[in-house]
């Protein structure tokens, strides 16, 4: 144990993903799938053996343990861990090219869930299985890095808190200090809840009628936003209503950093009642609905005849559901959401839920996008000049940390909300080249950048699948995937000329 303790990262991780393997190996023996488990053992057992090799090879190598150097580790680890996955997953579905399993794999392992098969039969269970396991590893990962790496850099959100004047020096020590502590104590703070948050949905969704594999796959879907289903959604789940409500509740793990801390933080509650994020998803959640409900009777008004109460409190359960799961990036429809849409008589809901995907969740969390604190920090300074429109001397009475919020933290978030927009219009245009028309073109753009890969099905009226695409748009979907997940401000930062000195 002290040997694996002391091998880089990198190292580390390739074989915790490796490893991971196994358990689809163990579910293909439960269903007596021996060609399956075989090709898991095989591949699983000789990529183990070849990752010890290296890590015997590096012992004793010391490396810098600065967040800046793991950063890099973390960059080198999405690119490559996804190539040793796909290995077993191309040889198992020889339909596709090795190149289209490095997709798959890419895909689940940065949560975002878009995938090539449109008609999930075409793969064996056991691969469902993979897809949902690597997502969910995916999701614990980034959690980690996050709150280890991501934070003392003042990356991912973080530097929306941390634009003070005098905090420059004290943060660029925890940077330069040895971060390999950090993710030690925060992973084995996250993993246990993580594990048991997870083990809990699924309990629960089994007893709502689900089979072991769609509960299993859905409850690491809903808690890494990973949007996997070996069904091909909640329609085709046994759960119905009830498996809505649970998944539901567990969505709201991606709308709050305070939510995986309720076992060792005692003052959560009361972090969670304070949190601004938390605050603009209850407004989200509501408002949104609400008005696509009362489109109803304004817009779309075609008369009372086949209205009724179950009908209208379908509709309005599927539009609360919807935008919730759209809004943490994790892009399940509630099977209830086609008749929500045809209540509000809205042709054009495929905008909302870019616009909801491109919100994204909360700061340290599975989900991807944009990130609500910078969208609220955007909102306070707006209202703050809005008021100094009408009162020019006016002084605000917040306290000194709304203020920076306000002042320094939003003017980071919209620097990097234009970050943002120019990823998605080059991605966009690198699309459209490849023979993509252009609204398809953004929409994909749109469902890499945040992470949110159903959105493209749920919102594209000529969606066709992803095995459509060219292998080079394929190769600019997997560009954006990566730089979605660890946002541009980090990208920008590996490629700094700093680090190559």
């Amino acid at each position: 144990m002290a040997w694996l303790k002391s091998l880089p990262l990198f190292v580390q991780l390739l074989g915790f993903a490796v490893s991971m393997m196994y358990l689809p190996m163990a579910f293909a023996i439960r269903l007596e799938d021996w060609d399956v488990a075989r090709t898991f053992f095989y591949h699983t057992t000789f990529l183990l053996i070849l990752i010890a090799l290296v890590g015997i090879a590096v012992t004793g190598y010391a490396s810098r343990n600065s967040a800046r150097h793991y950063l890099l580790t973390v960059f080198g680890a999405f690119l490559t861990i996804p190539a040793l996955l796909a290995m077993p997953f191309n040889y198992l579905v020889p339909s596709i090219t090795y190149f289209q399993a490095y997709f798959e794999m890419l895909s689940s392992l940065t949560t975002t869930g878009a995938t090539l098969f449109l008609d999930p039969s075409l793969v064996p269970a056991p691969l469902h299985m993979m897809r949902a396991i690597v997502g969910w590893v995916g999701g614990f990962f980034i959690l980690v890095v996050a709150l280890s790496i991501f934070a003392p850099l003042q990356i991912g959100g973080f530097e929306v808190f941390a634009a003070t004047r005098g905090g420059q020096k004290g943060t660029n020590q925890i940077a330069n200090a040895d971060a390999s502590q950090r993710l030690i104590r925060y992973a084995s703070q996250i993993f246990p809840v993580y594990v048991f948050v997870t083990a809990i949905l699924v309990l629960c969704l089994l007893i709502a009628g689900d089979r072991t594999l769609v509960a299993v796959s859905h409850a690491m879907s809903i808690i890494s936003t990973s949007g996997i289903s070996p069904v091909g959604g909640l329609e085709g789940a046994n759960s119905g209503y009830a498996g809505e409500v649970l998944m539901f509740l567990f969505l709201f793990f991606a709308v709050s950093r305070h939510t995986f801390f309720f076992s060792t933080d005692t003052e959560v509650m009361q972090n969670l009642k304070l949190d601004k994020e938390v605050n603009l998803v209850l407004i989200c959640i509501t408002v949104i609905p609400i008005l696509l409900f009362i489109r109803h009777w304004t817009a779309a008004f075609e008369g009372t005849g086949t209205d009724s109460f179950a009908t209208a409190i379908t509709a309005f359960w599927g539009a609360v559901f919807t935008v919730l799961s759209f809004l943490t990036t994790t892009g399940f429809e509630s099977s209830a959401w086609e008749g929500a849409q045809s209540w509000s008589g809205l042709g054009t809901t495929g905008i909302i839920l870019m616009g909801l995907s491109i919100m994204g969740g909360g700061i340290a969390t599975t989900a991807g996008g944009v990130k609500l604190l910078r969208i609220y920090a955007l909102y306070k300074h707006g209202q703050r000049e809005i008021e100094r429109l009408s009162h020019p001397s006016s002084v605000s009475g917040s306290s000194s940390r709304t203020r920076i919020i306000r002042r320094e933290g939003a003017q980071i978030a919209w620097i990097f909300l234009m970050l943002f927009v120019l990823s998605l219009a080059l991605v966009a245009l690198a699309l459209s080249a490849t023979g993509i028309s252009f609204s398809d073109s953004l929409l994909f753009a749109t469902a890499g950048l945040s992470n949110t890969g159903p959105l493209a099905h749920a919102a594209g009226e000529s969606f066709t699948g992803y095995a459509n695409i060219s292998d080079t748009g394929k190769a600019i979907l997997c560009v954006a995937m990566v730089l979605g997940r660890l946002e541009a401000l980090a990208v920008i930062a590996v490629l700094n000329p700093n680090y190559w000195r």
